[in-house]
């Protein structure tokens, strides 16, 4: 992945963010902050290794405000995952950034689908982008998710 690879918007930029490397680090911090610590749940080292292949993306204004990653599933789908931004920030873009800027990437590493599992209360979010929920409900960390697609 390229350290070039980088999306600015206003005062927001989006850009790879290396495993293990200081920024992924806070890149956890946030994660567990927003997607974990309010339902009680923290991450293994387990879990935390196993992404270790997978690629991250972090939105920063200048410090880190959001992320998300992506996780190859096939040779043509990722799976995008622990989309999170910081309660403070919400609502300033970072997400559409996050979102755009990992579509741009998947098609330039030739993926051609991008699949998620949302919280109920992000399903709208991933509709305005252009995604299309499939199934039923589900529970996914104690509480209901939806699965989405897009084609990319």
């Amino acid at each position: 992945m390229s350290e070039k690879a980088v999306s600015t918007a206003g005062m927001i930029t989006v850009r790879p963010i290396q495993f293990g490397s200081d920024e992924h680090a806070l890149e956890v911090e946030l994660r567990t902050k927003v997607l974990r610590t309010p339902l009680g749940l923290t991450f293994s080292e387990e879990e935390l290794a196993r992404e270790s292949s997978d690629f991250h993306f972090g939105a920063f204004c200048p410090e880190l405000i959001g992320c998300l990653i992506l996780t190859p599933k096939t040779r043509s789908i990722l799976k995008m995952r622990q989309v999170a931004v910081d309660f403070a920030s919400q609502g300033l873009g970072a997400g559409k950034l996050l979102v755009a800027f990992s579509e741009v990437f998947a098609r330039g590493e030739g993926f051609t689908e991008m699949e998620l599992s949302a919280r109920m209360n992000a399903v709208p979010f991933y509709l305005g982008l252009g995604y299309v929920a499939s199934g039923e409900d589900f529970m996914e960390v104690g509480i209901p998710h939806r699965k989405l697609t897009k084609r990319i």
